[in-house]
């Protein structure tokens, strides 16, 4: 029996992504002076085409953008390409900072919908009052 509507599930999900996303960029920036550290990133790309999968949609106008997708998850990918430090490091402490600051305030606007989810079922709950 699944106690809670879909979309709170969802929201949890997407809670948990971006708590992962933290603890990555967060790991970045603490070792922005480590030698021959490289930076890494979350790709979600896997989870959103695994979400527009389990829309069900479809196209009512040719001019409408595809719905597709194939796999579920995300990965924590290694950058190897670039060293910004010559030290051999690779983390770009300004862009991490700007990654953490969107992060937060995606964060932030879940907790924020989640938050309204359960304050609509606690007024259900009281009857309305």
């Amino acid at each position: 029996m699944n106690l809670f509507s879909n979309s709170i599930s969802t929201l949890e999900r997407a809670i948990g992504q971006s708590v992962t996303k933290q603890k990555v960029i967060s790991n970045n920036i603490a070792n922005v002076d480590t030698p021959n550290y490289k930076a890494q990133e979350v790709r979600f790309q896997n989870t959103l085409n695994g979400e527009i999968d389990r829309l069900h949609a479809f196209k009512t106008n040719e001019k409408h953008i595809e719905f597709s997708g194939t796999t579920r998850g995300y990965q924590i990918k290694t950058s190897n390409q670039t060293a910004y430090q010559q030290n051999g490091n690779s983390v770009d402490i300004d862009k991490e900072m700007t990654e953490m600051a969107k992060n937060q305030i995606q964060y932030n606007a879940l907790i924020d919908r989640l938050s309204s989810k359960f304050n609509s079922l606690k007024t259900v709950i009281k009857g309305g009052n």
